[in-house]
């Protein structure tokens, strides 16, 4: 089945399925990561810039502040919800994520985190 995914409202939301399904000014604790100096970085989105399907989790590219240590920045690929059977099913953001490690670009040596666990 597929399934429709966007971002709405200057990246303040992701649309699945033409419904407003997540929203920015949440925290996310991101564990595994190479965002900040922190061992959890407590993330507060600001916008979502980028979405898009992983196998079965959706996936946004955001910017972000780590509210404990201060560090702003982006990730490229953090997953917000999973797809099962054509529903959406939002992760909470208050639960810990885990990331792995960053992955090279070959082309351009650059890194970014792959939005997996």
């Amino acid at each position: 089945m597929a399934v429709s995914v966007r971002t709405l409202d200057d990246g303040a939301w992701i649309s699945v399925n033409d419904s407003r399904a997540v929203g920015v000014s949440q925290i996310w604790p991101i564990a595994r990561h190479d965002f900040c100096e922190c061992e959890i970085a407590h993330l507060l989105l600001e916008a979502f810039y980028d979405v898009g399907v992983d196998e079965h989790r959706i996936v946004a590219g955001v910017v972000g502040q780590c509210i404990d240590c201060g560090t702003e920045g982006s990730i490229d690929t953090l997953p917000v919800g999973r797809i099962i059977d054509g529903d959406f099913y939002a992760y909470d953001p208050g639960q810990v994520q885990s990331l792995l490690e960053p992955v090279e670009d070959p082309d351009t040596g650059t890194h970014r985190l792959s939005g997996r666990f």
